[in-house]
């Protein structure tokens, strides 16, 4: 099989997802990085007429959009599944990776996560006290209904990894390194003990910053 390509920033929760999955699978992959100053360039924008990441690249087929990456992965390269042959198990894994792009995403971790980690980071830039105290509320909520569809489960669907669980990591290991983390995982000790689990896959191993960081200068 051809080469897998992921187009994506170092560092993005959303190419790390896609990185996992191919990790997950074992799969042979080139990182190419892009940066944030040159989201709208031609060259990017006619891989993502919308100028975001990641992109996919496979034999000539261009794919942007997380979810449908990660879907596509899992249908190209069958072991390990990594969606559930249940349909009511598959449908909680849709729910929760919906969750991540519509309630988890926008409007808490593109705030809080920026303004605590991005910002300073990548762009040297201040955090906002103000818009993140205003985000709290909506993560509150979003961190409650995740720990209530994890339960006492393994993962998202049960005792065995999904995409949902590739998707979600990410984002919660960035809040990991938030002083507003404490807190809003207070309640929700399951959503600790899940996210060290995940944390401690290979897959996410070898997909932290840092390392994507090294791939990134290697390319």
């Amino acid at each position: 099989m051809s080469e897998f390509i992921v187009h994506s920033i170092p560092g993005s929760p959303f190419g790390r997802a896609v990185l996992t999955t191919l990790e997950e699978k074992g799969a042979s992959y080139r990182f190419s990085p892009v940066t944030p100053g040159t989201l709208r360039s031609p060259e990017h924008l006619a891989r993502h007429p919308f100028g975001r990441v990641p992109v996919l690249e496979h034999d000539g087929f261009l794919l942007y959009e997380t979810q449908a990456i990660l879907r596509y992965l899992d249908r190209v390269l069958a072991n390990p599944a990594l969606t559930p042959a249940d349909p009511k198990r598959a449908a909680r894994m849709d729910q929760v990776m919906n969750v991540n792009d519509w309630y988890l995403f926008p409007g808490v971790g593109n705030v809080i996560v920026f303004h605590r980690v991005v910002g300073p980071r990548v762009l040297g830039l201040t955090p906002d006290e103000a818009a993140i105290e205003a985000a709290m509320p909506k993560a509150r909520a979003v961190f409650a209904e995740l720990a209530r569809l994890l339960g006492g489960q393994s993962f998202f669907t049960g005792e065995t990894i999904t995409l949902a669980d590739l998707l979600v990591a990410p984002q919660l290991g960035f809040f990991a390194l938030t002083p507003e983390w404490p807190a809003l995982v207070a309640p929700h000790k399951n959503l600790v003990a899940w996210l060290a689990r995940m944390e401690a896959r290979p897959s996410l191993q070898a997909t932290t910053w840092e390392r994507v960081s090294e791939m990134a200068q290697a390319a």
